[in-house]
């Protein structure tokens, strides 16, 4: 649907509200003191104005984050350090003491605009229903290689197409971890927040709108953040993200189908929305079955209905860069590479649906922030950055394993099929390789 975001409401400074700021931390060395400056930067009545640095981190973050404090002496900037980081961001957030009758999450590696608030606190006013706003996340460092540009087509998507069509269509969505207000009072009637998923954001969502309060997402209001450039990092990110959709879509697939508030068409799109990455695995299982079949001389998939199928997710990537970008022609000069990883990431992020299907313990893996921004030195040299991946391992079989099919396939005369495989063969090779370079 074509339109644009809501007119934000016109107040006085007497009749904005006061929010609480949290910026969960754990060992962010360098980005904590630029997002503590960006807040206290905020253009915001003082007095309405909270900031709580929630700090769980072991090294010298803390030292940073005191200094800060120290140097732009915010009347309203606290420091809540915990010895032990049980819950880890969940268990950060749900400790922390809010006062106000809102409160906003940033991530450490976001930097707000300094009219953010300006922009979305009003939209609260006259309007007890809403519980919460998303911003759509914009990006820091998308130049810096070939992942991040990536990156940048995907997030993109997600926010310019996906997020809008669920807000404006009135289906299930989700906050997205950071550019976040909650209403705290909705906080605490959906039952705070929860330490047993991996997302903790997606599974608040759901227990909020299960309870039937509204959202607000604002395409219009960006804020920046960093884009991992290192690829192991990635694939820890997107591995989290993967099993804790997975395990809310366990935790809130009964409730959704019960629900009264919804229609059929509502919880199908909420029952596709928590299980978006169980389609890596049948992506797996396609990718192996499809050699052997070939071999064995077994009917095959009609390619032409794979390829319409898969043509879905390319044309949001597109619609994405057209919405918000004049020069978007010139950004999706990088889509083939967004393929290539799209389709190298199907092992990875298998593994963890699976891990997420199960009840195995699990851990809560940051990713890396390194101060990237245009013209930023190298994350190379920095700390932080992640070691040999044993994942690669796998993908290197993967890869044998597509070579094998792409020669299968040309000795059976299966021509149409061998594009399709080779694909995973330049996938897996990057991935390999990329992966073995950046842990020199």
């Amino acid at each position: 649907r074509q339109r644009d975001d809501p007119p934000t409401p016109a107040l006085t400074d007497d009749q904005l509200p006061a929010v609480t700021i949290q910026l969960p931390l754990y060992n962010e060395a360098y980005v904590a003191e630029r997002v503590i400056r960006a807040c206290a930067q905020l253009d915001y009545p003082a007095d309405k104005l909270i900031i709580q640095v929630l700090d769980d981190s072991t090294d010298n973050t803390q030292q940073i984050i005191q200094d800060v404090q120290a140097e732009i002496n915010h009347p309203e900037l606290e420091i809540i350090h915990r010895e032990k980081r049980t819950g880890y961001k969940a268990g950060a957030l749900k400790s922390a003491p809010v006062q106000t009758p809102f409160v906003l999450i940033f991530d450490a590696d976001f930097i707000p605009p300094p009219d953010f608030l300006r922009r979305t606190m009003p939209h609260f006013h006259n309007n007890p229903q809403l519980a919460m706003i998303q911003t759509r996340w914009g990006h820091l460092n998308p130049d810096t290689n070939w992942l991040t540009r990536i990156q940048a087509l995907n997030i993109d998507a997600h926010f310019a197409v996906e997020q809008v069509a669920r807000h404006r269509g009135g289906l299930p969505m989700s906050m997205n971890g950071t550019g976040a207000i909650w209403r705290v009072s909705a906080i605490h009637d959906s039952g705070g927040w929860h330490t047993d998923t991996l997302t903790e954001d997606l599974d608040l969502s759901y227990r909020a709108q299960l309870r039937g309060h509204q959202f607000l997402y604002l395409r219009d209001v960006a804020v920046p953040g960093e884009l991992t450039p290192q690829l192991q990092a990635y694939k820890i990110q997107q591995a989290r993200w993967a099993t804790g959709s997975t395990q809310c879509l366990i935790k809130h697939a009964p409730a959704l189908l019960r629900s009264p508030r919804y229609s059929g068409m509502q919880k199908f799109m909420g029952l596709m929305h928590l299980a978006q990455y169980i389609i890596q695995p049948v992506l797996l299982l396609l990718f192996l079955l499809t050699p052997y079949l070939i071999a064995t001389n077994h009917t095959l998939p009609n390619i032409k209905i794979l390829s319409l199928m898969g043509s879905v997710p390319p044309l949001i990537i597109i619609l994405g860069q057209i919405a918000l970008y004049q020069n978007w022609h010139q950004r999706l000069l990088y889509f083939p590479a967004q393929l290539l990883i799209g389709a190298g990431m199907i092992f990875n992020n298998s593994l963890a649906v699976f891990k997420g299907l199960s009840a195995s313990a699990w851990t809560f893996e940051r990713t890396p922030k390194f101060q990237l921004t245009a013209g930023a030195k190298s994350w190379r040299t920095k700390r932080y950055r992640l070691s040999f991946d044993r994942v690669i391992v796998a993908e290197a079989l993967l890869l044998c394993y597509a070579l094998w099919g792409v020669n299968v396939a040309n000795a059976n005369g299966i021509y149409a099929f061998i594009p399709y495989l080779l694909i995973y063969v330049v996938s897996f090779s990057y991935f390999v390789l990329l992966g073995i370079y950046q842990a020199r």
